[in-house]
């Protein structure tokens, strides 16, 4: 019998995970702030799109045609029960990467993403990979890929090893993948009890498994516990997309483009002197020990000249994704956690404090009395972003044609929501991606569209929603008892979301 698994963890679904870093417009702000043109994206790709919320996000929210495969048909199925939901154009299937990346009626593509996926596939795999970007990535067409990263994996490599070598020898199949993933994690931490050399000599590795022990099941099980494993070097990912005509772009983490945030003066100071491009990359890994990359690759890199690039800089539009008041002027890279400058990034949070969408032209304009300059405003823009406070906006006509897909993905992801807390966004035509909605949220949101006009109003829905599913409200660890207490909850709860979210959502198209 065939293994259509290939050694992929296939029992257990994988997260509902909205991933913004495949939204291709967030490509056009970086390619941008390092002087390379980028493609406008008409025709987008997600290999391995798991229970395909980005994917159809990104197809709700933007004027792209979107094509993908992930071949679990229970995470397909669910991924295509969304796009017909949505009506967008996307066409999503359930085969394996060597049967769609063969399929004839494919087009080519302005951008190609993956996910979480090239660690966790064999050589095989990879090689029909490379061979569909050499042929369906159009010249100029962009590439997301992301991967985990050596060094950074090297310590904790041979544990997870042993663990999964546990669960396969020692775990019973009959009690499931979870039930080992436990046995797998306990034996783990018996086994670091007895204070072994490998733990002396890798101290960290206690940690790591202590932040595993915290994490979601099902994202263990495809983290983890697949057959195929492989955290590569930079260079070694370069030699693989070499075929496909790739150059590297950029960091798709917008933090990694500030230097200041993850490497020292001295660092950086020693990498200037390292001439070739690819090997400072490989450098820096080592420099902040780099666990996970989020890279653009590029078919055909193009620079920009000084002027075309300050004038699309400048034309480039934003917005506040978040509430003034909560932010704080902190940001966390290689080196730690920073204080950012208050007499830069407070004008311009308090500009964008309305939620209105401006480009970075106007608001060089309007800062320009506070002694800010444009090549500050660009880069707390980048920084802003990186941070998830702020988001690139998409052409007016762009949102104009995504507003129809937008309205009814989010309509059947809130109907989703009464049941489940599983998605947690909803799609903006404004950004062309997702935006952070919590269960409670969507449903507060919903009876909002449904003419309810108060957050008692809003509260009293919600409760319904709930009560008739025998749930109630968790405050403190506990479960609220009265039905009473419940909607006292929710009230809070509903006016914070009026105060701090609303404006936002409506900003965003999706109120």
């Amino acid at each position: 019998m065939t293994d259509w698994t290939a050694g992929y963890v296939a029992d257990i679904g994988y997260t509902y995970g909205y991933y913004t870093e495949l939204n291709p417009l967030r490509a056009r702000m970086a390619f941008l702030n390092n002087g390379l043109a980028c493609p406008n994206f008409t025709t987008a790709c997600e290999l391995g799109f798991g229970q395909g919320l980005s994917a159809n996000i990104h197809a709700a929210a933007s004027n792209a045609q979107w094509f993908g495969t992930d071949f679990n048909p229970a995470q397909a199925g669910f991924a295509q029960e969304l796009a017909v939901a949505s009506g967008a154009s996307v066409k999503l299937f359930d085969e394996a990467f060597a049967d769609f990346c063969a399929r004839p009626d494919l087009p080519e593509f302005d951008c190609i993403g993956l996910h979480g996926i090239w660690s966790w596939i064999s050589d095989a795999n990879r090689a029909v990979i490379v061979d569909f970007i050499r042929r369906k990535l159009r010249v100029g067409g962009v590439l997301y890929i992301s991967y985990n990263t050596l060094p950074g994996w090297a310590a904790f490599a041979p544990m997870r090893h042993l663990m999964t070598e546990h669960a396969e020898v020692l775990g019973s199949e009959g009690r499931g993948i979870i039930s080992r993933i436990d046995g797998a994690l306990d034996f783990a931490e018996k086994f670091l009890a007895t204070n072994p050399a490998f733990l002396r000599a890798n101290p960290l590795v206690g940690e790591r498994l202590q932040q595993m022990k915290a994490h979601n099941r099902h994202y263990l099980a495809h983290e983890y516990f697949n057959r195929d494993w492989h955290p590569m070097h930079f260079a070694t990912m370069a030699q693989w997309l070499e075929p496909a005509k790739l150059q590297y772009a950029c960091s798709a983490n917008y933090l990694d483009h500030v230097d200041a945030l993850n490497l020292s003066a001295e660092q950086q100071a020693f990498l200037a002197e390292v001439l070739d491009a690819m090997y400072r990359e490989s450098v820096r890994d080592f420099m902040v020990n780099q666990q996970f990359r989020k890279d653009y690759w590029v078919k055909g890199a193009r620079k920009l000249s000084p002027l075309e690039q300050a004038e699309t800089m400048r034309a480039q539009r934003v917005v506040l994704t978040a509430y003034r008041p909560d932010i704080l002027l902190k940001v966390k890279g290689a080196l730690g956690e920073v204080s950012l400058k208050e007499d830069i990034y407070a004008p311009i949070l308090d500009l964008m404090a309305d939620h209105q969408l401006r480009s970075l032209g106007q608001l060089e304009v309007a800062l320009r009395p506070k002694g800010l300059n444009f090549q500050q405003i660009a880069q707390a823009c980048m920084i802003l972003i990186g941070a998830g406070h702020v988001a690139p906006v998409q052409s007016k006509q762009d949102t104009a044609a995504a507003g129809k897909t937008s309205k009814t993905i989010n309509a059947h992801l809130q109907d989703k929501a009464r049941g489940s807390n599983d998605m947690s966004f909803l799609a903006s035509p404004v950004t062309g991606g997702g935006v952070a909605v919590a269960r409670f949220q969507q449903l507060f949101l919903k009876a909002a569209q449904l003419g309810m006009r108060t957050p008692a109003e809003w509260a009293n829905h919600c409760w319904g929603v709930l009560a008739a599913q025998g749930q109630r409200i968790m405050k403190d660890g506990k479960a609220l008892e009265t039905p009473e207490e419940n909607i006292a909850e929710l009230t809070t709860q509903a006016q914070a979301f009026l105060d701090k979210q609303m404006p936002m959502l409506r900003a965003l198209g999706v109120a």
